[in-house]
């Protein structure tokens, strides 16, 4: 701050997000942004990491804002942004609020008539934002010093309220300009739902469920962005219904709680848990997409005339929808209008199926992705998170039981390849210390973002990454095979080294077998000052039936001839 109580926007930017809650930002440097960095390193609650690519940095921004609330990438213009596009439209779909911070040209050029660098050399400046526009709640550029602090605190006020990414780009040489330093704000704003619309659909839906022999509730994948969890839990003790969740919102409810079921996926559901949530005579799906992946290529069999729908900000029932109805309010509302009604659990119970205890290791017995998996159940507690890449990982990561405490993360919606590593990194600097997180990626996955496991040694964080090495894209060969989908092998377990590069506290091991398994995981739980890599052994074609169920289906779906006018 300077000697008339002005502050830089750099510094005004870097204040607000000490404010919202953010330690760590993710960068690569480029030269429309090395003037910001300067001015956010000033700030000492901030700490830049330094990510190996752009992409990389989204996905650590997107697993950050899980662990964290929020989260903010800094990247230079175009070559930067652009790079970081695939990974701010993840997060835009599965609902992440990433502060994306761009360096720009200066404010001269345009109308100057220069044709820049690392631009496509057409002299026409705002496509970034234009195109970031399309992915995020709000995209702004600060061209003059008396609207920054206006955009800057509007924009973050959106990220926060929606949910969502939200860009601003900040000219080159405007990051050292003065503008006056910020008043101490409240960027949490809480939108009211209208209240006839909440009365009616809570009438509407009390009285739908009230009349049902066998109702049932299913979690979504919206209720953590709008902070509904508890909400959920009020309805769940007040009516004293069976619950399950869909894929992309296991364990925001413990699965510890008596009335969960499982995981509801359609024909890949847990075992007894579609037949239960399909036979119910209402069921209310709270948060929940509907989509080609959640629904098994729209194979799933929810009958429209039985279902509550509680989205976001709309509820729908068979004949009428609300809208402005905010999902945390009804679902608190409808708890008190609710009559108990347990007979869609007490049909679980009747036909739950109970599985033997698996057998001990076997030391010398090749490993299997179902024995890998029952030795990670062991590992489970409540300071653990599971992070699951697109591919196989997700059904068998489906399968662990979270005890109470325990989190899973996975990119249901968006289903990037080679997100979890980014998303590792950033997961674990925004959940601090005394977490630990368990990844699990497929070897064609890792081999796209690879790099950053060499950004977790440098800042010695402490992951354990399982690494299934079985020659492919397992998710691809199942959707539709082909040559395409082959990879060449690399030795990931030596790759830490390269990465430690004699300074580094990163381990890694190949294993093959049970044995070896078992005591790579206690070599692993023992480093706490790097990562840790377990490369698995696995054939090719050892993969979940609920993956070739699954993959069967969206390929079906997929596959539909066009339709004939």
């Amino acid at each position: 701050m300077n000697e008339n109580g002005m502050v830089t926007i750099g510094s005004y930017l870097a204040s607000r997000l000490v404010e919202v809650g953010i330690k760590h930002y993710f960068s690569v440097p480029g030269d429309y942004n090395l003037v910001l960095l300067d001015e956010l390193l000033k700030n000492p609650e901030l700490t830049m990491v330094s990510c190996c690519n752009e992409l990389n940095g989204g996905y650590a921004a997107d697993g950050y804002a899980r662990a964290n609330g929020i989260a903010a990438q800094v990247v230079t213009f175009s070559v930067g942004g652009l790079s970081a596009l695939n990974g701010t439209a993840g997060s835009f779909a599965e609902d992440m609020p990433v502060i994306v911070i761009s360096g720009g040209p200066n404010t001269n050029s345009e109308v100057e008539n220069q044709v820049l660098h690392h631009t496509p050399g057409i002299v026409s400046y705002g496509y970034q934002r234009d195109i970031f526009s399309h992915i995020t709640a709000s995209a702004v550029i600060i061209k003059h010093l008396k609207n920054a602090p206006y955009l800057i605190d509007e924009t973050i006020s959106t990220c926060i309220s929606e949910r969502k990414p939200v860009y601003i780009e900040v000219p080159c040489n405007m990051a050292s300009q003065y503008i006056p330093a910020p008043h101490k704000r409240n960027f949490l704003s809480r939108v009211k739902s209208d209240p006839h619309a909440l009365k009616g659909a809570v009438k509407a839906a009390a009285d739908f469920l009230n009349s049902a022999a066998k109702p049932l509730v299913v979690t979504g994948e919206e209720l953590r962005a709008c902070c509904a969890e508890y909400s959920f839990e009020k309805l769940l003790k007040a009516s004293n219904y069976a619950f399950a969740s869909m894929p992309g919102a296991k364990g925001y409810v413990s699965e510890d709680h008596p009335n969960y079921i499982g995981t509801y996926w359609g024909p890949v559901s847990s075992p007894g848990t579609n037949e239960i949530v399909e036979s119910a005579n209402v069921y209310l799906f709270a948060g929940s997409r509907f989509t080609d992946y959640t629904t098994c290529g729209f194979s799933d069999l929810i009958n429209p005339d039985k279902l509550i729908h509680a989205g976001r900000d709309f509820v729908r029932l068979p004949n009428v929808t609300y809208n402005k109805v905010m999902i945390s309010e009804f679902l608190e509302e409808l708890a008190k209008e609710v009559k108990p009604n347990d007979s869609s659990l007490k049909a679980y119970k009747r036909i739950k199926m109970e599985f033997a205890p698996e057998p001990p290791v076997k030391k010398d017995e090749p490993i299997t992705t179902r024995r890998l998996f029952s030795q990670v159940q062991n590992l489970l507690d409540s300071n653990t998170t599971v992070i699951a890449e697109t591919g196989d990982s997700w059904f068998n990561c489906m399968k662990l039981e979270l005890p109470e405490g325990s989190k899973f993360e996975l990119q249901m919606q968006y289903g990037s390849i080679g997100w979890s590593v980014g998303a590792t990194l950033g997961y674990s600097l925004g959940s601090g210390k005394g977490r630990r997180v368990l990844a699990f990626i497929g070897d064609g996955s890792f081999q796209l973002t690879a790099q950053e496991l060499s950004t977790m040694i440098r800042y010695e964080i402490d992951p354990i990454i399982f690494l299934l090495n079985n020659g492919g894209y397992t998710i691809e060969v199942e959707i539709h095979d082909g040559p395409y989908n082959n990879i060449k092998n690399w030795d990931y377990a030596g790759l830490m080294e390269v990465f430690n590069a004699g300074e580094g506290k990163g381990w890694s091991q190949r294993v093959s077998t049970e044995g070896e398994l078992q005591m790579a995981i206690k070599k692993a739980y023992s480093n706490k000052r790097g990562p840790s890599l377990i490369e698995v052994m696995l054939e090719r074609d050892d993969c979940s039936k609920e993956l070739l169920e699954w993959g069967s289906r969206v390929a079906a779906n997929n596959g539909r001839p066009p339709r004939v006018s």
